[in-house]
């Protein structure tokens, strides 16, 4: 099952979502601002997306600018603070299989299609 990791209100997100129902493929649709991924799901994502937590960071994101840029952060503080702002996750995270794409191009949800 594939599940798409979705926030309404952003349009890279929406499209993520239409171009799921566009393909036919089932899915689950995780909206994680809502249902916060714990830090043990989030170091899952980003293993799955063979990136660095840090990578994953939204940094326009005023709470980054504020509370987080410049500073010397660990894997686990950047996760914790990705936990504890959900807003800084980058959208849409797309999962199938254990493996997993950022939907920014949308096109990149076919290479787990």
């Amino acid at each position: 099952m594939i599940k798409i990791y979705h926030n309404p209100r952003c349009s890279k997100s929406r499209q993520g979502v239409e171009y799921l129902e566009k393909s036919g493929a089932k899915f689950e649709v995780v909206r994680y601002l809502d249902d916060v991924p714990t830090e043990s799901e989030l170091k899952d994502i980003v293993s799955y997306l063979g990136i660095s937590p840090e990578e994953l960071v939204r940094k326009n994101e005023s709470i980054w600018k504020e509370k987080y840029k410049g500073k010397i952060l660990s894997d686990d503080d950047i996760v914790s603070a990705m936990v504890k702002n959900p807003k800084l996750i980058e959208r849409p995270i797309i999962i199938k299989n254990g493996r997993a794409v950022i939907g920014r191009p949308t096109e990149n949800i076919d290479k787990l299609l």
